[in-house]
């Protein structure tokens, strides 16, 4: 087992550090996991410019499949996991102990909040400064405290593949748990990033009879993926008046149900999801982080009946769901992997799928161990 552990740490606004770490000396209900993928997502390159806690060093990375290389007895009692156990590893840590934890919603729990929370622990926020350190996926190994949330993942999904199921269990959260997105439904999913291309997934096999994914120019690719994986229509909102499409397509019914996955986009989104969902009775679901919304349509949204949801991370059975999913092999979703790095390249890595580098990015495997 190696003595020293390679990461690579963000040290301040758009900076990486390669740091060694000693390997960590386990308590009885601790163990540690041996990175084999760690995903990058919208997130990590928002974080990445702008840390919440100025510079203090983070080991990034919350999308993490690995193998356990050492537990301690408690550990494996308590969690039903041994060495040798590949796992999904939540970026959630929580108390365990308070109302949200018992409800199962441990990721509302204070103790994983880093907005409200500087001590909080999670994957990929919290401090390496902290005792164990590897508080983050972007290492060649991490800790896992007893409270640590894990899922198996299954001898027929490889690992790289299995580095997907953060955006796949958002999708199926956000889509089907969150949108209710069923049998017959009719949805339109704005953005063609992973999240929306999970969700077009979850909304397809759980039997929506059309499924609008719309984008941009510059999202053609990934407009097409999008019809590969299960979408019904394909739209360019640079080329085509989106609301015209969705009325043509919906036979001028309009939608029932709205996923925006278009962060930093704007107002135009959510106005436009209000306009295309039904008369009566919509849900729209938005993952932005708008921080105002001058002259929001109050009326269209009460005359209408529409319901607003926030979308907010995953819970542990959407996680099982979107395993499971990956198992089936029902849907070509291999293909959202479109590039991978080593540890030494995190830094380009996020600012690929920043758009600042590279093309066609959709979803970016950094792998530890790759030469």
């Amino acid at each position: 087992m190696a003595e020293q552990v390679q990461a690579a740490v963000r040290v301040g606004p758009g900076r990486t550090e390669l740091r060694e770490f000693a390997f960590p000396d386990i308590p009885p209900d601790a163990a540690v996991m041996r990175v084999d993928v760690a995903g990058i997502c919208g997130t990590d390159v928002k974080l990445y410019q702008k840390p919440p806690f100025g510079d203090e060093p983070v080991i990034m990375g919350h999308e993490n499949i690995g193998t356990i290389v050492r537990a301690g007895r408690e550990f494996t009692g308590r969690k039903g996991f041994a060495e040798g156990d590949r796992v999904f590893a939540e970026h959630y840590i929580g108390c365990m102990k308070c109302e949200w934890c018992h409800q199962g919603q441990y990721r509302h729990c204070v103790a994983t909040d880093w907005r409200t929370n500087p001590d909080a622990r999670r994957y990929g926020y919290t401090s390496a400064n902290n005792p164990f350190h590897l508080w983050g996926g972007f290492s060649q190994y991490m800790f896992l405290p007893w409270n640590s949330v894990l899922h198996r993942v299954p001898d027929n999904v490889s690992s790289e593949l299995a580095g997907i199921v953060t955006p796949m269990s958002n999708g199926i959260e956000w889509a089907l748990i969150d949108g209710g997105a069923g049998y017959d439904s009719t949805v339109l999913i704005q953005g063609p990033g992973q999240q929306g291309l999970s969700q077009a997934v979850a909304c397809k096999q759980a039997g929506a009879s059309l499924v609008i994914v719309t984008g941009t120019a510059k999202d053609a690719a990934r407009l097409e993926l999008a019809k590969t994986l299960g979408a019904d229509v394909a739209i360019d909102v640079t080329a085509q008046d989106p609301l015209e499409a969705v009325l043509d397509a919906t036979g001028g019914a309009g939608v029932d149900l709205v996923l925006d996955c278009t962060s930093g986009a704007g107002t135009a989104p959510v106005l436009l999801g209000v306009d295309a969902l039904k008369r009566r009775g919509g849900t729209i679901v938005i993952q932005g982080e708008l921080a105002a919304f001058p002259d929001f349509p109050v009326k269209k949204v009460t005359e209408k009946a529409i319901t607003i949801k926030s979308a907010r991370g995953h819970s542990y059975r959407a996680c099982e769901l979107a395993m499971a999913q990956l198992a089936s092999h029902r849907f070509p979703l291999e293909r959202l992997l479109t590039h991978s790095v080593g540890l030494h390249e995190v830094d380009t890595a996020i600012r690929m799928l920043g758009g600042e580098v590279g093309d066609d990015v959709i979803h970016v495997s950094m792998l530890p161990w790759a030469s």
